[in-house]
């Protein structure tokens, strides 16, 4: 028999949410089947100009591994198509992206709703992207997946996302409930996962088991719809990732300055890209 006959297809989201462990199996229920594919054609059908991607998400005394190399590769695939990415984080990521090429804008601490409005005046983005990227719950924190509070270790990005909707076109990838755009399912968070959401809504939200893998599946799309060549190789991603953890990033699970994402070893990332671009 056809391989086709014996064994049945893994769409791109079924392959980025293999191994979750916290709920985001839960969550697929409540969305469409093809919900990356979805914001691939989204973002595609954006005119060409500045896209503002946000990541950088506070543990332990760094940011964590997961977030910027999902990030600075969804930024390289915006810039092949035609795009001009610009990456919107805090000093936690200071240093992660300028070699690569792409320009970085530092939110301070105490930015406020004045700051942004300046930003969104200045650089005029098409489109903004947050990828495990931190926002507000109901009591107006910002917290981990502990409950604990790290709003002052955490630059406002979300208040672009509020500032946006309905006017800029928004996306959101998380993997926890913490996160921009899980605001979308809050209702759903707090009933199935007992966790105090983020309550900032996006356009379109993707989850994934780890959010970089959210940003992977996006990149594979787009590079399916668009025909363009703009998804990377897992040694692409794993010099990224062990460039971070020289600077001091550190596994968001593990609290350790170590090359994994979230207690996932590199034989993972690898199992997850390869498959991702064999589906492509």
């Amino acid at each position: 028999m056809k391989e086709s006959q014996t064994e049945s297809k893994e769409s791109i989201e079924d392959i980025v949410l293999r191994h979750s462990g916290r709920g985001m199996d839960i969550l697929r229920g409540y969305k469409t089947d093809r919900y990356a594919e979805k914001a691939a054609q989204t973002i595609l059908g954006w005119e060409k100009g500045r896209v503002f991607l946000t990541t950088g998400f506070f543990v332990a005394g760094f940011a964590e591994t997961d977030g910027p190399v999902g990030t600075l590769f969804l930024a390289k695939a915006l810039r092949k198509l035609g795009y001009e990415p610009v990456i919107l984080t805090d000093e936690f990521c200071k240093g992660f992206f300028e070699s690569e090429g792409i320009q970085v804008l530092y939110m301070p601490f105490d930015a406020d709703l004045d700051w942004c409005m300046k930003q969104l005046g200045t650089y005029t983005p098409v489109g903004l992207i947050s990828i495990e990227r931190c926002g507000e719950n109901a009591a107006r924190e910002y917290a981990n997946m502990r409950g604990v509070s790290i709003t002052d270790k955490t630059a406002a990005a979300d208040l672009f996302f509020r500032i946006a909707l309905g006017i800029v076109p928004t996306i959101g990838v998380g993997d926890g409930g913490n996160e921009i755009g899980m605001g979308n399912v809050a209702d759903i968070i707090e009933e199935k996962l007992s966790l105090k959401p983020c309550v900032v809504t996006v356009d379109q939200l993707v989850i994934a088991t780890v959010s970089n893998w959210g940003a992977y599946a996006i990149i594979a799309y787009l590079e399916r719809l668009s025909g363009v060549k703009v998804f990377m190789d897992f040694e692409e991603a794993k010099a990224f990732i062990k460039k971070t953890v020289e600077m001091g990033s550190v596994d968001g699970v593990l609290k350790k300055q170590i090359v994994s994402v979230d207690g996932f070893g590199m034989e993972i990332e690898k199992e997850i890209i390869d498959s991702l671009g064999a589906a492509i």
